[in-house]
């Protein structure tokens, strides 16, 4: 067994489309891409139709609501670190052939309760549960393996275009859902949901098995966690880019609940208007990871990275401030290609920066921010109703502003960033390569 089984790719493309597209003119990645665009329309849409069956269920309680993200996120804030531990332990791919099983497996049961009339709420909190406990332990597995992959010359590209495809997914995934089931009724948009997690599955089965660099000495599962936290705070660029991202994680995306709040109190457009506020905010999304894959890789990370956090928080800023509907829709749009751009190149230099031994655990610690979102919301939410919408976003947009300043102006790990992603970049390629070319 080679030390590593990355994959890398050194190309060099002559024009903007080359550059947009380089990473899946590889077929190993086209596989990976295919597999992790399944899997997150799949998701999505399931976000959509578990709500739907659990406001029916309940006949029509809208804490049922909250309860179905809640029991989806609490096991992804808490075993997010395992999952983390046993990427670095295991074939990634297998890991993730495995868990997608389970849940292929946990939403056939579902699909088989509901088709025969016994799916109750109770069996759809549990089987709901199960399937926030398995995520955990599939998705850092799926962050790290793209570097796996692609190599670290190729992870910008790569990280875009995932970013890409998850925007798209945010922004099909739930209006196609909510279609079908007006369409052709719950059962079967739950059967094309299940359909798209075999597709993943399959699409993975083409994938070559991706193994983490050995470690010179193996712990307890408990143990490697606490060697990844202690990885993490004894490398400031690492630790303050995970912390940094945080930042606009708990203060500014929890704005996206408030969405509707802003459509119907706020400029009196309804639920179309809520619709169209989504649809545009996605699409900003997609933008901004098209622009970064386009743009290719460039070692002025800090430079654009404070510049488009900055730029975020104060566009949502004015955003959470416009009196009219239709100023407010550029001004979101422009928001969500700023905060994507931000968090791509965030990600991408956390993974250059990082040895592959300890990526696993790494990218479960920012898996745990997806996890904190949801529960962001939560105080962000009760505000918005004591104090109104509009003043609570505005309030958060110039904390993260104030925020973003004072991590740069008190980190000289932050400001030396481009120095230590090209030092990372020199020392762990040529690992990459010399583990390629054994393999």
């Amino acid at each position: 067994m080679p030390e590593s089984s990355v994959h890398v790719y050194e190309d060099y493309h002559a024009s903007a489309m080359d550059r947009l597209l380089a990473s899946l003119r590889h077929q190993q990645f086209r596989w990976l891409y295919i597999s992790n665009i399944a899997f997150m329309f799949a998701m999505m849409g399931q976000f959509t139709v578990r709500a739907w069956l659990a406001y029916d269920l309940t006949d029509r309680d809208a804490f049922a609501l909250g309860l179905v993200n809640f029991v989806v996120g609490v096991p992804m804030l808490v075993a997010s670190p395992f999952g983390g531990a046993i990427t670095d332990r295991i074939d990634r791919r297998k890991l993730i052939l495995f868990v997608q099983s389970a849940v292929v497996i946990d939403e056939a049961i579902v699909f088989t309760l509901l088709v025969t009339g016994h799916l109750g709420f109770t069996e759809l909190m549990v089987l709901t549960g199960v399937l926030g406990a398995l995520f955990p332990f599939m998705m850092p597995a799926r962050q790290a393996i793209i570097a796996n992959v692609v190599g670290r010359q190729g992870l910008g590209n790569a990280m875009a275009l995932q970013m890409g495809g998850m925007n798209v997914a945010r922004v099909v995934g739930p209006f196609a859902a909510g279609g079908l089931i007006a369409v052709t009724g719950v059962e079967s948009t739950y059967g094309v949901s299940l359909v798209l997690y075999a597709v993943g599955l399959l699409a993975m089965l083409r994938v070559r098995p991706s193994y983490p660099d050995e470690q010179d000495e193996r712990r307890t599962l408990l143990g490697d966690i606490s060697d990844g936290l202690r990885y993490v705070w004894r490398h400031p660029p690492v630790r303050i880019l995970l912390v940094l991202g945080l930042v606009p994680t708990l203060l500014a995306m929890p704005f996206q609940t408030l969405l509707l709040v802003f459509a119907i109190d706020v400029w009196d457009q309804g639920t179309v208007g809520f619709g169209i506020l989504q649809a545009v905010a996605g699409v900003g999304g997609l933008v901004g990871s098209v622009y970064v894959a386009w743009g290719g890789e460039s070692h002025r990370r800090l430079r654009r990275m404070m510049a488009t956090i900055l730029a975020f928080g104060a566009t949502l800023l004015l955003f959470s401030l416009s009196p009219w509907f239709l100023l407010a829709l550029p001004l979101i749009f422009v928001a969500d290609v700023f905060v994507t751009i931000f968090m791509v190149l965030n990600n991408t230099a956390i993974q250059v920066l990082i040895p592959d031994f300890v990526r696993g655990r790494v990218m479960s610690l920012l898996m745990m921010s997806f996890g904190l979102t949801p529960l962001a919301t939560l105080p962000i939410s009760w505000l918005a109703e004591e104090y109104g919408a509009p003043e609570v976003v505005a309030f958060a947009s110039a904390l993260m502003l104030v925020l973003a300043l004072i991590f740069f102006a008190a980190s000289p790990a932050l400001r030396r960033i481009d120095t230590s992603t090209r030092e990372a970049e020199i020392e762990f390629g040529e690992m990459d390569r010399r583990s390629w070319r054994n393999s």
